[in-house]
């Protein structure tokens, strides 16, 4: 599938946009290609783009002073990445994104998608609404932490993203549940 028809059928699942609205829309954004361990964000980089994965998966991540990996998100297929606190508020990277796998991803600027918001009540609904699920996510599993010991939150995971045990090595499964590898591994032997 191209990356034109992955984008609208993404974006027809929120809103409908007529051919010439998504041509216009589609535009703006430029196809980028990276190899595995490619690093698309860096910390201390200048971050004025978002990342919709067409293929591959990307990991959000960063490295405590105790070289300690925290990953925030996960990034496959139709899910979107960037350091947002950097785009939003035109500040230097506190965050890494980098490829789990080769990857193939539309990239759209900050200035372009505020210009789109504001030609086309269509575009701005959508990331609204999209940046509305993903603080949602973000709640949930906030929550997840607070409440939940690492057994249930790894079974939620894998409730949730079933692909994710194929495509990410159990390393930076671990670092996205906060837990050693070891202790990963005494759980992924239960299931």
């Amino acid at each position: 599938m191209e990356a034109k028809e992955i984008l609208q059928q993404h974006i027809a699942k929120t809103v409908n946009l007529t051919g010439d609205q998504f041509t216009y829309f589609f535009s703006f954004f430029k196809p980028m290609s990276f190899k595995k361990g490619q690093t698309i964000i860096g910390e201390g980089d200048k971050v004025d783009c978002e990342y919709f994965v067409l293929s591959g998966c990307l990991k959000a991540f960063f490295i405590n002073d105790e070289i300690k990996m925290y990953i925030l998100q996960f990034a496959m297929p139709t899910w979107w990445t960037s350091d947002y606190a950097a785009l939003y508020n035109d500040t230097r990277a506190t965050i890494n994104v980098d490829c789990i796998t080769d990857a193939e991803v539309l990239c759209i600027s900050n200035a372009d998608r505020e210009k789109l918001c504001s030609e086309l009540h269509e575009a701005e609904y959508f990331f609204r609404w999209r940046t509305n699920r993903g603080y949602i996510a973000s709640q949930k599993r906030l929550l997840s932490f607070m409440n939940n010991d690492t057994k249930k939150r790894y079974e939620e995971l894998l409730a949730l993203y079933p692909q994710l045990y194929n495509l990410v090595p159990k390393h930076l499964i671990a670092a996205y549940l906060g837990v050693s590898r070891e202790t990963l591994s005494r759980l992924y032997a239960t299931h």
